[in-house]
């Protein structure tokens, strides 16, 4: 099908929730992608920070293969060995001892506040809790996760949402004090705010978070989903502070390009919240994503992904501040490891377009961000193949 006709057959019977490039992907080879035209590009948005190990990876195409031809689904009601094998190695990865796989990200966080409201509920005897979120947050589309996210723009036309989240200031504790009541069960941010604007936690805040938790026996919910996966130089970001959540919630590089999400809770936590009955899925942790899930990691601790991102980050870091002093329309750099973000005052949607011109693909975040979330094995020449081609775009303005 034509380029034209492919695009035309698409806008004619997909729902349009998306404002989609007019490109049309055909496949994709190690951190580059090409389009029908044959047109290649520099990925460094990573299919929104999910493609951690680049395209094609024949060890991992091979896992998933081979569980096609053995056994893609059972339902819960029974145990299959992808899953087990992977739940070992997630677990064991992220340091907390349980683990529920579920479809989604936004799924996960679902999960997540069901898993706190329950051990509230378990731990006094009654409902109507209340969990204290972030603004400028972003947790997911679904009902629940749409609640604690801060920004009144995706939730205005959904309302009434979830009652009792109430939105701190992040990287402000006092604000977060003034919120807690004898109701608060939880507290629920991103350890690096990906949509709000690449802005990682201040170590004062998180710590202070975490002692307010353990002093009044408030759960705090870390979302990695966008920032774990070895994305900040660590397999999940919260190791940089040594602060150690009681729920997680991941997707995204987790499965790598298969639709999977996962929520993890500590032991403790586990025992006195979700039992059966309270919560399921129909595919969650199916063989077919538990054969790649059990991959990825597999390949993570063996290759030390989080390792390169590490080092590959500091160099990113490196070339984007030379870069940022050599424009005045780059007014600052933030981020951690390879999830950066450019604070721009040129309209960044045309940056993004000019980008895709030139054969680069980055994204935006926030108002005026520009996001780069690369695969996580990109090499040094792929960071110096990136920044001359944005910086023959930044020239243009």
């Amino acid at each position: 099908m034509e380029k034209t006709n492919m695009i035309e057959t698409a806008e004619q019977h997909l729902l349009h929730t998306y404002n989609r490039y007019p490109i049309v992907l055909t496949r994709g080879e190690g951190v580059y992608l090409y389009d029908a035209e044959g047109k290649k590009y520099l990925d460094f948005a990573a299919g929104i920070a999910v493609q951690s190990l680049g395209y094609a990876n024949q060890e991992l195409n091979e896992a998933i293969k081979n569980q096609v031809d053995l056994l893609t689904h059972t339902s819960n009601l029974f145990y299959n060995e992808p899953i087990a094998r992977a739940a070992q190695r997630a677990v064991h990865a992220a340091g907390l001892e349980r683990v529920f796989f579920t479809n989604s990200g936004t799924e996960a966080i679902e999960g997540a506040i069901k898993a706190a409201k329950k051990y509230a509920y378990t731990r006094d005897g009654h409902s109507g809790h209340e969990i204290v979120a972030m603004e400028h947050s972003f947790h997911g589309r679904s009902m629940g996760a749409l609640s604690v996210t801060g920004n009144a723009h995706y939730q205005e036309p959904f309302a009434p949402l979830l009652p009792g989240v109430r939105f701190a200031r992040f990287n402000d504790l006092d604000s977060v004090k003034e919120l807690l009541t004898e109701k608060t069960c939880a507290i629920l941010l991103e350890t690096v705010q990906g949509e709000g604007g690449i802005y990682p936690a201040e170590h004062t805040f998180l710590e202070g978070v975490r002692r307010l938790c353990d002093e009044k026996d408030i759960l705090l919910i870390l979302d990695e989903i966008q920032c774990g996966m070895g994305r900040t130089g660590k397999m999940f970001a919260w190791q940089h502070y040594g602060v150690k959540p009681d729920i997680m919630t991941c997707a995204k590089a987790i499965g790598c390009g298969v639709p999977v999400g996962a929520f993890f809770l500590t032991e403790r936590v586990a025992k006195k919240s979700l039992s059966p009955g309270d919560h399921g899925t129909t595919y969650g942790g199916n063989p077919l994503v538990g054969a790649a899930v059990d991959k990825v990691f597999e390949i993570f601790e063996r290759e030390d992904i989080p390792g390169h991102a590490a080092e590959m980050g500091r160099y990113l870091e490196q070339k984007l501040q030379e870069l940022s002093g050599d424009f005045a329309c780059v007014l600052e750099r933030r981020g951690l490891g390879l999830m950066q973000g450019l604070v721009l005052d040129v309209p960044v949607g045309e940056v993004v377009n000019r980008c895709l011109a030139e054969g680069l693909i980055v994204i935006t975040a926030g108002g005026n961000v520009l996001r780069m979330v690369p695969p996580l094995v990109i090499g040094r020449e792929h960071v110096d193949e990136m920044i001359r081609k944005l910086r023959h775009v930044l020239a243009q303005f």
